[in-house]
């Protein structure tokens, strides 16, 4: 299934914590820092301008982006974990 965001929001797979830290101690999944980071899967229409335009989108599908720490809505699509942020909690695009 496909989830086709609305307005200014984007829908990102967030990359999977670390497992194990530089020394090499595994660590549980409570313990995890969660993840800034993702891949944009798919962006909406765009920001409703005053004028009853719309603003384009600054990122696009296939983007590495870093995000809020808090932001956004997780939803399970097909058994995978997505989030579904606003572009204003995008923080960067990753090249």
């Amino acid at each position: 299934m496909r989830v086709v965001p609305l307005g200014d929001k984007v829908v990102i797979r967030p990359v999977q914590a670390e497992d194990k830290t530089s020394g090499g101690i595994i660590l549980p999944e409570a313990g995890r820092e969660k993840s800034q980071e993702g891949k944009v899967l798919s962006v909406g229409d765009g920001r409703l301008l005053r004028d009853g335009g719309r603003a384009s989108h600054q990122v696009g599908e296939g983007d590495r982006v870093l995000y809020q720490k808090y932001s956004g809505a997780e939803v399970e699509v097909d058994g995978e974990k997505l989030l579904i942020v606003s572009e204003d909690d995008i923080l960067a695009v990753l090249s």
